[in-house]
């Protein structure tokens, strides 16, 4: 990515997201930044040039979201879903829809939980049923970020009538017979519009299917994972990075008036930020290491990319602990910035792939037995 881009982003981070950050927390839906993001061109991002993107990929689009995490974790994980369902498109979408998305007229977002197998994304319950001028869907999703505002879903099914546990579905947000529930209430990443959203026979052409019936599955594993663990980890690493700086900011400000002394100046307290600074640095070593074993197709890709969304939901929540230990009562308050990214960092843990589900899969791996 080149610096002029870096710029950009930075200036979009600081200027657009940072002012909104506290808005978007109460529920505000990040527009302002996807419209600061859509004029730089940054939604088509990971577009092909030939469709008028920037051609980038997942190394930048991990920088993006870990830049824009510092200040919005809910605005970077809109923006991961993007760039997530952007790669199924861009690999196998029709070429008016990657350009509209190259143009940033088209926003993106996965729609693979179900209430029936809940954060077992990759094993759909919802059906799509062959009718005479396509198909019918019927599911139950739970968790679709972006829910109301998303152009279209990349929508995962049991198969028409391949072998196999899923299929994949370009669902334009807009087509009759969805319902769209409200958006949820919950303790963090409260403005990225996720909610549940349901089908009853809704009528799609054979057309919007993303590759073979019964394929989803290899999609999901070989392209949508790597791509949305590694950017899932960004989002972390970005909140992480901002829990350092608030935390030593406000350790260097708050003072004791009988000593002339600050926080900084307690050996305990230094400690603790050290402690942050090396998770969040190691963190770091591990996401770059994770994008190069894909980027150059190593042998251990694979348990990188396991590894890395599990490492990063630890490592944050540990981080904004120690912020909020350091902190004390002005942890509280919303305009440090501490209690927000303590609250955002926790959804990693329960994002689908669950830390707990890819500790199971680590250790398979780890033993050479097979994964499903």
């Amino acid at each position: 990515m080149s610096a002029d881009l870096e710029k950009t982003i930075d200036r979009i981070a600081t200027e657009v997201v940072a002012k909104h950050a506290i808005a978007v927390d109460r529920g505000e839906f990040p527009t302002a930044a996807l419209t600061a993001l859509r004029e730089a061109g940054l939604l088509g991002l990971t577009s092909a040039t030939a469709v008028g993107g920037l051609g980038q990929g997942l190394r930048a689009a991990a920088l993006t979201v870990e830049r824009l995490g510092r200040e919005c974790g809910s605005t970077a994980m809109v923006v991961c879903m993007h760039y997530a369902g952007t790669a199924v498109i861009e690999q196998l979408g029709p070429e008016a829809i990657r350009k509209d998305i190259a143009a940033g007229k088209h926003l993106s977002t996965l729609a693979f939980s179900e209430a029936g197998s809940r954060s077992q994304f990759w094993a759909p319950v919802s059906t799509a049923t062959a009718t005479t001028s396509g198909v019918a869907l019927d599911a139950q999703k739970s968790w679709v970020t972006s829910a109301h505002h998303a152009t279209a879903y990349i929508w995962s099914s049991k198969p028409v009538a391949a072998a196999g546990p899923s299929t994949l579905w370009l669902v334009p947000r807009d087509t009759p017979g969805l319902t769209h529930g409200a958006a949820f209430d919950g303790l963090g990443l409260r403005g990225n519009d996720s909610g549940p959203v349901a089908a009853k026979a809704v009528h799609l052409s054979e057309s919007a299917r993303l590759g073979a019936d019964g394929g989803g599955f290899a999609i999901m594993m070989e392209l949508v994972l790597p791509w949305f663990n590694v950017m899932n980890a960004a989002a972390s690493l970005g909140l992480m990075e901002k829990a350092v700086s608030a935390t030593a900011a406000q350790a260097a400000g708050a003072g004791f008036a009988h000593t002339g002394t600050t926080v900084a100046d307690l050996p305990t307290a230094r400690a603790f930020i050290a402690r942050m600074r090396i998770r969040t640095d190691m963190l770091r070593g591990l996401l770059l290491d994770t994008i190069d074993a894909i980027e150059r197709s190593r042998p251990d890709a694979v348990l990188r990319v396991l590894e890395i969304k599990a490492a990063a939901g630890e490592a944050a929540t540990e981080v904004t602990d120690l912020a909020m230990r350091v902190s004390g009562g002005a942890a509280f308050r919303k305009e440090v910035g501490v209690e927000r990214v303590f609250r955002d960092a926790r959804a990693a843990l329960v994002m689908s792939p669950t830390t707990d589900q890819l500790y199971d899969f680590i250790g398979k791996a780890v033993c050479g037995l097979p994964l499903f």
